[in-house]
């Protein structure tokens, strides 16, 4: 039967309990009531009980905000993992399932400010709210694993790890370009820019910043973050590792040196088409580059460096990726400089553009106007040469293709100065020299030797990432372990003065002003030199929230270890994580810091593995009425309602049943009520059983057993697939069929009866804890449901379907039979003769003749004995 219409509604989810005359009634709110207490008594969810054998399984959530209570999306993304969770505990597996808060940063510092509260307040008075809501929501966590990310226990060793990444050079402080906040008055990293320019928080435009910052050296690990990706292909999503791959995006190449004039250095471009060298008539470089800066120092046309100042003010004012529009007219300013082609030793006039970007490569390119779009764009702008290189009506495979002569265009209409196309296409080199006639790959090859042996130029990659900034110019975060000195030397805080805690805010302004508001703590910033007790400062920033989520999964194994960050040997008992759930929004950000750092514990010695995440599972987004949730638009859901007037069970039951987990829930097609119906009907059963626990279930009707144990058999492989609403609805199927046999068929005593319910409690446990916990319980048994473990389908339950066969005697249906479609005639006459109802019949009459039609019918023909 089908009980899910394809939106997700519940369609025949059967009636209410309360429509029964005095029966006893489904109330959501006294089994939460009378289970959520139980629960918190027995703990039924730790995994430190002394002597346990079971195979483990770590199951992980990203963590939550503490921006306020529980909303729509958290119900989505916890009830989800618990069910993975659930499901592992039941096959099984020692499972820990932990849950903690991610309680430092912008959003809890700036609503305090709003509210005029001290952050620790604001954040630790929502933690209190959640942790509430968490255990009404009924998630499998062992709550004695909690951690919050802003107590000093927990960022003590975010300055650890700070500390063993500084001696190993890969914490590092410099001067350059950031991404400013203007509103939050604070430093973005570049995976905190949203496409369109804006910051992923305050919302408003970010623009750039000269300013010295911590780094950590996230580029090192380019290559590694790329490559092992592969482990990752199967069990994450194949949408994330392509934003990854993306993101970190290599580019191979060379970088070419171009001697300047009146410039001791020369100048290196990455290329990704060394072999179009010839072709390059210009240079372009970054208007907000070091580099672009000084050569128009160095100009000599003070009205050229006047013109520069001005146009950097301007470029300052634009979003990378206004800069990178293709149907941006092209701007930029000639610098009155000349670089040295290197192959062929022309000039090229060198200009400072806003399309080429400080962070691509080092900040300039050569110019290949013939066959690239932008530079030939730029060239036509300012009347610039423009000279073709690759000649792309020349086949490269050496196979001549068949043309019509009056099909190929004239010579001039493929110039692209005239026709404003770039030539991108394959083709084979022309105009280059000793390059002339090869393909481009052959070209690459053959420039890179020839720089190679004029040392003018070498193989080389290109990443779109860039150095992870970790500096942020607010209250609410870890305080960078890091002394400077009068000397302007760095002293890391000594091991055993972690942590460096925040100090009160009494006496402090938080309001964003572009500088920290700990260099103003005075009896916090200042402190002796820890080498030689001179006079010292504190580094006054704290950092990115994202270090703290980076490593969060390794603390979550001994949580309260004050000796260390994680102790190895829970370590090598628990990680990696087996099943990581969360958003896709964390795709790139929280993903890939959390993977350079577990390379970087690798590296230093401290795990056996190299990806923190074995399995990603991502969540839609809950909405509604097609838009996302929000009290401007007037579409807000309050989780808090919903549990309200449906429980916590249908809740979760309609996260469950709506669709694959990927999918967005528009809060608008699913039903809630619904669930509670199917809720309710499902909990009725247990009322109708009669049979004892202890009661032979072989006995029992075998056309619910089969149906029972398919379900058994097939729920497992339907979970582990995340096909979760399709167990929901073999759920609904099974509770139609054990209501059909109590009220129609062999009755609340069948042990068959008895069977499917209990599996029905079993397969509810994943999704409905609350209700699955009181059958159980009334079904008889002691031990929580959800540490009862999944049972075994019967394999002979399990062949193909049997069908009737129908037994006559003279014609008069006498009995049926159940039996497998394949059965030999010979089989089916011999079960046939034996069944009392035909004995019965056929009396002391003789058997005149058996007509057999195999499997649907057997009629005994009879007579009087003689």
């Amino acid at each position: 039967m089908n009980t899910s219409a394809p939106d997700g509604r519940f369609d025949n989810p059967g009636q209410p309990d309360d429509e029964r005359d005095g029966a006893e009634r489904y109330d959501f709110r006294a089994l939460q009531d009378k289970w959520l207490p139980v629960w918190e008594e027995q703990k039924p969810f730790r995994t430190d009980i002394e002597g346990d054998k079971r195979p483990r399984k770590y199951v992980l959530d990203m963590f939550p905000y503490p921006s306020g209570d529980l909303h729509m999306g958290h119900a989505e993304a916890y009830a989800l993992g618990d069910v993975v969770a659930r499901y592992w505990r039941q096959q099984g597996f020692n499972v820990l399932h932990p849950i903690g808060w991610d309680s430092f940063g912008l959003p809890a510092e700036n609503a305090a400010i709003k509210r005029g509260l001290d952050p620790r307040q604001w954040t630790y008075d929502n933690i209190e709210q959640q942790h509430s809501s968490f255990k009404k929501y009924a998630g499998s966590f062992d709550w004695d694993r909690v951690l919050h990310t802003s107590d000093p226990e927990y960022y003590k060793w975010n300055q650890w790890l700070f500390l063993k990444m500084y001696e190993k050079g890969l914490a590092y402080r410099k001067a350059s370009w950031v991404n400013w906040d203007p509103v939050d008055q604070t430093v973005l990293a570049n995976e905190q820019v949203l496409p369109d320019g804006t910051s992923e928080r305050s919302g408003a435009v970010v623009v750039k910043k000269k300013l010295t910052q911590w780094y950590f050296r996230i580029t090192d690990y380019a290559d590694r973050l790329l490559d092992d990706l592969k482990q990752l292909e199967g069990t994450w999503p194949a949408k994330v590792i392509a934003m990854q791959r993306n993101w970190i995006g290599r580019s191979i190449g060379a970088d070419v040196d171009f001697a300047v004039e009146g410039r001791d250095e020369p100048v290196t471009v990455f290329t990704t088409r060394p072999d179009t060298l010839y072709g390059a008539t210009f240079m372009v470089v970054a208007p907000d580059s070091d580099l672009a800066i000084e050569l128009a120092a160095g100009s000599p046309s003070e009205e050229v460096r006047d013109r520069f100042a001005s146009y950097l003010a301007e470029v300052q004012k634009s979003s990378e990726t206004e800069r990178q529009a293709t149907d941006r007219p092209k701007t930029g300013i000639f610098l009155e400089r000349y670089a040295i082609n290197p192959v062929n030793g022309e000039r090229l006039p060198i200009w400072a553009a806003d399309y080429v970007l400080a962070d691509y490569g080092h900040g300039a390119v050569m110019a290949v106007p013939a066959h690239d779009q932008r530079d030939l764009d730029f060239a036509r702008a300012f009347g610039l040469p423009v000279r073709v290189v690759v000649d792309t009506l020349q086949p490269v495979t050496g196979v001549i293709p068949v043309l019509d002569p009056d099909d190929l265009p004239e010579l001039e209409d493929l110039n692209p100065g005239t026709t404003g196309i770039a030539l991108a296409g394959e083709g084979r080199l022309i105009n280059s020299g000793p390059l002339d006639g090869l393909s481009k790959s052959n070209a690459i090859r053959k420039i890179i030797e020839i720089l190679e042996a004029a040392g003018t130029g070498r193989p080389a990659k290109n990443y779109r990432l860039r150095d992870w900034l970790i500096s942020r110019q607010r209250y609410w975060g870890t305080p960078i372990p890091i002394i400077h000195g009068a000397d302007g030397q760095e002293y890391p805080v000594p091991e055993d003065q972690l942590p460096v805690e925040l100090p009160p805010t009494e006496g402090l302004n938080l309001t964003p002003k572009g500088s920290s508001p700990l260099g103003a703590a005075s009896d916090w910033v200042n402190v002796p030199n820890p080498v030689d007790g001179s006079p010292a400062r504190r580094d006054p920033d704290t950092m990115d929230t994202f270090v703290d989520s980076s490593w969060y999964f390794l603390r979550f194994l001994s949580p309260n270890d004050s000796t260390q960050a994680f102790d190895p040997r829970e370590v090598d008992k628990w990680a990696p994580v087996d099943q990581y759930v969360g958003g896709v929004t964390h795709a790139i950000l929280h993903l890939l810091y959390a993977r350079f750092i577990t390379k970087v514990l690798f590296d230093l010695g401290y795990v056996s593995f190299t990806e923190p995440f074995s399995a990603l599972l991502n969540q839609g987004m809950v909405l509604m009425d097609g838009s996302a949730m929000s009290k401007s638009k007037g579409n807000l859901v309050r989780l808090s309602d919903q549990l309200d007037e449906h429980g916590v069970d249908a809740v979760r039951l309609t996260m469950a049943f709506a669709g694959p987990p990927e999918d967005d829930i528009d809060w608008a097609d699913v039903s809630p009520a619904g669930s509670a119906k199917f809720l309710a009907r499902a909990w009725r059963l247990v009322l109708d059983v009669t049979s004892d626990p202890s009661v032979n279930w072989r006995e029992g009707d075998r056309a619910l057993r089969r149906q029972t144990h398919r379900f058994l058999a097939e729920a497992p492989g339907l979970i582990e697939a995340f096909k979760f609403n399709v167990v929901v609805a073999r759920l609904m199927e099974l509770v139609n069929a054990a209501r059909k046999a109590i009220d129609s068929g062999p009755g609340g005593g069948d042990p068959a009866v008895r069977e499917a319910v209990e599996t029905i409690a079993l397969g509810l446990s994943l999704f409905a804890p609350y209700t699955a916990e009181d059958m159980w319980s009334r079904l008889g048994y002691d031990a929580s449901v959800a540490n009862y473990g999944w049972r075994k389908a019967d394999p002979s339950l399990l062949t193909q379907d049997l069908v009737t066969a129908v037994v006559q005697v003279d014609g008069k249906v006498r009995d049926r039979l159940e039996v497998s479609p394949k059965v030999e005639g010979a089989a089916l006459e011999e079960s046939a003769r034996a069944l009392p109802s035909v004995q019965r019949a056929i009396g002391d009459r003789t058997v005149v003749t058996v007509v057999v039609r195999a499997p649907r019918l057997v009629n005994f023909v009879t007579k009087p004995a003689s």
